[in-house]
């Protein structure tokens, strides 16, 4: 099932920044969570949404570290994911499409899972299990593209236990969104688009990259009881 702001659909820049996507989407949210619901947000872009997001609803925040596989050349481009739990998922024909051979995939491969272990240590450390058995989780990230990093959380977090998997995105690629909805209970995308050329960004008037510590800045923030 989707559900979508049509008032949104297909329109650029319509959120201030990633916090106030994430007001936008606690909206959407409100009173159709279960109780003992988790918000998990994949860092680092996903954070500053779903802190907004567990803020707002009053539930707690964690992180399901997940990263694109990315050839070296582009970081922005991703051709697969990995997990975690250290799954690994690649797109054939994406790798192939951007011509990245066998022996290169596995250079990108490693990179991204050193990335992902290095993430899971400074961001969970001290932490619990990501969810319980029967959880509902609510995967946040700051928007959809391929949907390859999405669907890849939501299959590691199918594995860690969670009975059902809410997806809650600001902005999405309609084709990415129809894919991941086929995949998980819900998911919940305020700015729909459609079209052959799609960037995330497009989405927000104040965009930028966060790193690690910015990451972890927010998530002690929650830990202290407010998110930032």
């Amino acid at each position: 099932m989707i559900h979508e702001l049509r008032e949104m659909r297909n329109r650029k820049r319509v959120f201030h920044d990633r916090r106030h996507a994430g007001v936008v989407l606690a909206r959407m949210l409100t009173g159709k969570l279960p109780a003992g619901s988790r918000i998990l947000a994949i860092p680092a872009g996903g954070l500053p949404v779903a802190a907004a997001v567990a803020e707002a609803i009053g539930l707690p925040l964690d992180v399901a570290v997940v990263s694109k596989v990315t050839p070296s050349w582009n970081t922005e481009v991703g051709y697969g994911a990995v997990a975690f739990d250290g799954s690994v998922r690649v797109d054939a024909g994406r790798r192939s499409a951007l011509g990245v051979d066998e022996a290169a995939a596995r250079e990108d491969v490693d990179r991204a899972v050193a990335k992902v272990r290095r993430r899971v240590e400074r961001l969970r450390a001290g932490r619990g299990p990501l969810v319980a058995p029967g959880d509902t989780a609510v995967l946040v990230d700051d928007g959809l593209a391929s949907g390859i990093t999405m669907s890849t959380a939501a299959e590691a977090v199918r594995r860690a236990g969670a009975a059902r998997i809410i997806v809650a995105v600001p902005t999405g690629h309609e084709g990415a969104v129809a894919g991941i909805a086929a995949a998980v209970d819900e998911v919940h995308c305020a700015n729909v688009r459609s079209g052959w050329s799609f960037a995330v960004a497009d989405a927000y008037e104040d965009w930028s990259d966060l790193d690690d510590a910015m990451a972890l800045e927010i998530l002690e923030g929650t830990r202290d009881g407010g998110a930032r």
